[in-house]
């Protein structure tokens, strides 16, 4: 009897210690779709397993606005949050904010994720952040809508899916005024830049600054690319879409008033949920050429641990979680989020929720970097002046020689003595 009230007295005990250990990790989290209550679930299946809490913090939707919040914080050395959800282009910018993981997590795991990915998240041999899904643009179509108006197979070249746009949506006026041919990101924020850096690499006008850091914007087919594209608005694309972010144009597209949509992966799971009026009815393609194959520009977002943290080694341990397997695993099943690591692209029951996962796979790996990486610490600089000079031909305030003309200036000015 003793024996046995001495047992229950040191597992109280041991519970008492636990409980006593636990901390509470402040989680920064997107909101873009299901984002949110993805990453809510997450956390929650972490604090479960391990008697912590985890507090979660709601980000700003645009990226830009979610940047400025987080150099705020990290400028002013703030521990209030503890582990940051951080876009693919940001590890140099902000890599002095956060704990190097090499080391703190094996490199048997850190190997398992794809090797660019781990490359772009290292800034000077420091792992900055885990990779947590990855990203690539996508041409979205109404399978039903291609049929009706005698199309066999997705558009190959910008051209056609003008072409094959202007129809259906011509077609479909007849009995829905607001109906549109094409939707994509034409606001001037950071998705402007990843839209537009598609049409420049499909076009053969380079990636605005390339490999060694040498401008390269000024050309006729980076031109070309962008006079392209402002010809769709007020054509194919309403006289809103320069204001459309990711969620305007999936809106749009899953309300069943657009034939064709430029979006990230995550739009595929939204469009086939239960109050989508497309569901079933949509198909996934590469992005269309404009002569030099397609172009996908690679998105996506890692964790990373704030160098202010106060419960580092519990903030770390929630990075290793989420960025596991499992986790992964559900994303891509619940959400369509691409997972990071390559053997989960074999995953049967992946692929039965997201059949453009396998065919589409080359997209995912060969996906085109923006220059954050040749431009360091300018990168948002360069961003914005490229989104800027866009977004006047998009509004018809020049052309597409002009911008570019003025932006190889603009970015020479930014450079200064260099990068």
């Amino acid at each position: 009897m003793k024996k046995a009230i001495a047992l229950v007295s040191l597992t109280a005990a041991i519970a008492a210690s636990s409980q006593a250990g636990a901390v509470q990790i402040t989680l920064a989290c997107g909101t873009v779709g299901q984002e949110l209550q993805l990453c809510k679930d997450g956390a929650a299946r972490w604090a479960k397993k391990t008697g912590n809490t985890v507090k979660v913090f709601e980000s700003p939707n645009l990226t830009n606005d979610r940047l400025g919040l987080y150099q705020q914080q990290l400028a002013a050395k703030s521990d209030a949050i503890d582990v940051y959800q951080l876009d693919i282009i940001w590890p140099g910018l902000l890599s002095q904010h956060f704990v190097d993981l090499k080391g703190k997590i094996p490199a048997a795991e850190v190997n398992e994720h794809f090797k660019g990915i781990i490359a772009a998240d290292t800034v000077d041999g420091k792992l900055v952040a885990m990779p947590w899904f990855t990203d690539a643009g996508l041409l979205y179509y109404r399978t039903d809508l291609m049929k009706k108006y005698g199309y066999n197979a997705a558009p190959k070249t910008w051209a056609e899916m003008a072409s094959m746009a202007k129809k259906i949506q011509d077609g479909e006026k007849k009995t829905s005024s607001t109906f549109t041919g094409f939707v994509f990101q034409g606001k001037n924020y950071e998705g402007l830049t990843c839209d537009a850096l598609e049409w420049l690499v499909s076009f053969g006008g380079g990636t605005i600054v390339d490999d060694s850091g040498k401008i390269t914007v000024n050309n006729a087919n980076a031109a070309k690319a962008i006079d392209t594209a402002a010809s769709w608005v007020k054509t194919i694309s309403p006289a809103g879409v320069t204001t459309y972010g990711e969620e305007e144009a999936r809106g749009i597209f899953q309300s069943g008033n657009a034939a064709f949509m430029r979006n990230w992966p995550y739009a595929w799971a939204l469009g086939q949920s239960a109050d989508s009026k497309v569901k079933g009815k949509i198909g996934v393609a590469p992005l269309p050429s404009g002569g030099n194959g397609a172009a996908a520009t690679l998105g996506g977002w890692n964790l990373g641990v704030s160098m202010y943290s106060k419960n580092q080694a519990a903030a770390i341990d929630l990075v290793r979680y989420l960025t596991g397997a499992e986790e992964q695993k559900l994303r891509a099943i619940e959400g369509a989020y691409n997972p990071t690591r390559p053997a989960l692209y074999k995953d049967q029951a992946i692929l039965k929720a997201n059949p453009f996962f396998g065919s589409l796979l080359d997209v995912f790996t060969s996906a085109v970097a923006r220059p954050s990486g040749p431009t360091k610490l300018k990168y948002n600089q360069v961003s914005q002046a490229f989104a800027g000079a866009v977004s006047d031909v998009m509004a018809g305030k020049t052309k597409g020689a002009a911008a570019v003309k003025k932006l190889e200036t603009d970015l020479a000015r930014i450079k200064g003595r260099g990068w």
